[in-house]
């Protein structure tokens, strides 16, 4: 599971990569938010948490809390990137608003943070 999700979460980061670079930031913000959630399934299971299904709240709670609270793994830094993206790409996706290449960049840099984990 860790490394088809690895794999997920890399080709997601370069999916994002290329929207930014041109100029289709509400697509990067997708590709992102999903990169940063898979990247977290990823850290979670390395540690043995698993879940029959992927849940956005359930796995940004497991990794804020479990990983960063309690085991002290990640830095604290990190406990709100998953929820910060995922409004980013609720606000791409879902209303009239879209993101400015300002916030893509932003993403994309938390994103890495993530993705390396």
């Amino acid at each position: 599971m860790k490394n088809e999700f690895l794999a997920k979460a890399k080709e997601n980061l370069a999916a994002a990569k290329i929207c930014s670079e041109n100029g289709l930031y509400n697509a990067c913000a997708n590709r992102a938010y999903y990169s940063a959630l898979q990247a977290a399934v990823v850290a979670l299971a390395h540690k043995g948490i698993r879940r029959d299904r992927i849940d956005h709240a359930r796995v940004q709670a497991d990794f804020s809390g479990e990983l960063i609270k309690r085991r002290k793994i990640y830095p604290a830094r990190l406990k709100s990137y998953l929820s910060d993206m995922q409004f980013i790409r609720d606000k791409a996706d879902y209303t009239d608003k879209s993101i400015s290449r300002k916030i893509a960049e932003r993403m994309l840099s938390k994103l890495e943070e993530l993705v390396v984990l």
